[in-house]
């Protein structure tokens, strides 16, 4: 049985479009191998060397940052101070999200999209669903 889903078009099945099979069968074949199954063995099918470097650097920067967080939380720092450190974490880590995309379209939505229409079709999707997620 088809699983039903609201999208901005209205109730649908859960496919790409109609005609074209379901997002669901399509994730194993993502330009980048990135939808399928649980996790375990997805690659991206390109990195750059330069911004894998920089989100290293900047995600252990944040990691210092939220147990800073931890610390003045612990230390019942001013409210407004802690959340001054906050804002710098989430803009730091969309810092990280706009640098994994720029990676995810270069590389592994390019992939897909010189793909087949269904791969192409599910990558178009992916990028919005994408685009809606960073965007919350």
């Amino acid at each position: 049985m088809a699983k039903t889903a609201t999208t901005r078009r209205g109730p649908e099945v859960r496919t790409a479009r109609p005609g074209v099979a379901s997002l669901d069968t399509l994730h194993s074949e993502c330009g980048c191998a990135a939808l399928g199954g649980d996790g375990a063995g997805r690659k991206a099918v390109g990195v750059d060397p330069d911004i894998k470097e920089a989100n290293l650097n900047r995600l252990r920067r944040i990691e210092g940052q939220v147990r800073g967080l931890q610390k003045m939380v612990t230390a019942d720092r001013y409210c407004a101070d802690i959340m001054i450190q906050m804002s710098s974490v989430q803009e730091a880590l969309r810092a990280v999200g706009r640098e994994l995309m720029w990676n995810h379209l270069r590389h592994c939505a390019a992939a897909a999209i010189r793909g087949t229409d269904d791969e192409a079709n599910a990558m178009y999707d992916e990028i919005v669903e994408l685009m809606y997620r960073q965007g919350r």
